[in-house]
């Protein structure tokens, strides 16, 4: 390759990656460790990515995902070991996991996931005091030549429009809740539908 004179010679050999809804990483004030502490707390769920909450855990999303939609379940008390847990945090932290997955599956069409612990610096937790369970949504194919080959892996959608999109989801399932006679009906044509394919 020669040298290079003018902006316009580098298109011929460079690409470009246009990923816009990065500023929401990197505008970010704070970067604080304290994160899970702070949306445990926090009033504001928009501002925390806090997707909803239960008695004594609350679903949030993960600001540097290793897949679109990748949350976390979170318990409010801040424990390291799985041991420190109660009963009830521990039925809680587990139901969350599987509400994430239909919403996962509703949402961005989820088609696999991973789900795990990270305890420990040698494990691999970012955050070592205060434990959560990752909710990793899959895709066949989703490890492609970016991720193999470049070494990048491309997350396709901004966290504030996912956040948008997991809120209605919630708040409909929220609405089916409240209304079980409507959900009952809507569940019935939904299974009619599924056995005439």
């Amino acid at each position: 390759m020669g040298h290079i004179s003018h902006v316009n010679e580098l298109k011929s050999w460079l690409d470009s990656l246009w990923a816009p809804w990065r500023v929401e990483y990197f505008e970010r004030a704070d970067h604080s460790a304290e994160f899970l502490r702070q949306a445990a707390e926090a009033a504001n769920d928009r501002e925390h990515l806090v997707i909803c909450r239960r008695k004594s855990a609350f679903l949030i999303m993960n600001r540097y995902p290793y897949s679109a939609g990748h949350l976390m379940v979170v318990p409010y008390r801040a424990v390291s070991r799985l041991e420190e847990l109660t009963d009830s945090e521990k039925v809680e932290l587990l139901d969350l996991a599987c509400y994430a997955q239909r919403l996962l599956e509703k949402v961005v069409k989820a088609q696999g996931f991973n789900i795990g612990w990270n305890f420990g610096v040698a494990g691999g937790a970012g955050v070592i005091d205060h434990l959560h369970l990752h909710v990793v949504p899959r895709w066949s194919g989703d490890h492609n030549f970016m991720t193999v080959l470049g070494g990048a892996r491309i997350i396709p959608e901004g966290l504030l429009p996912l956040y948008e999109k997991l809120q209605e989801a919630v708040q409909k399932d929220a609405a089916r809740v409240q209304n079980p006679g409507w959900n009952q009906v809507s569940s019935m044509a939904h299974d009619q539908k599924s056995d005439s394919r």
